[in-house]
């Protein structure tokens, strides 16, 4: 494992938002669903792509809490503009389970 410094870290903007809302992505490749996720007031709704249908089926995300890294510079995925990336773990049988605080915290808050 490769180790980085603080300051390193500190570069990476992981916040909290949430889902507002969540359609299947007809044009990807691999099975994912376009979600918009409201980071508040300073950063606004994002839109990302996320292969996370194996665990979730959109009208169970809608209001979900989830945690991005939303200072990647947006990314081309088919005939969308990602504009962040949501969070997630592999389990045993590789599907993503989304990275999600366990308590409520105001929109935007960034992990630290």
């Amino acid at each position: 494992m490769q180790t980085i410094t603080f300051e390193d870290f500190l570069k990476v903007e992981l916040r909290v938002g949430r889902i507002v809302s969540a359609e299947v992505f007809k044009e990807a490749r691999k099975p994912a669903y376009v979600l918009h996720v409201d980071f508040g007031e300073e950063l606004g709704v994002r839109k990302s792509s996320a292969q996370i249908t194996a665990l979730y089926q959109p009208e169970d995300l809608v209001g979900r809490l989830v945690v991005a890294v939303v200072n990647f510079p947006p990314k081309q995925v088919g005939p969308l503009m990602s504009q962040c990336l949501v969070t997630g773990f592999h389990n045993e049988r590789g599907d993503v389970a989304l990275c999600v605080p366990d308590q409520d915290v105001p929109l935007g808050t960034r992990l630290l």
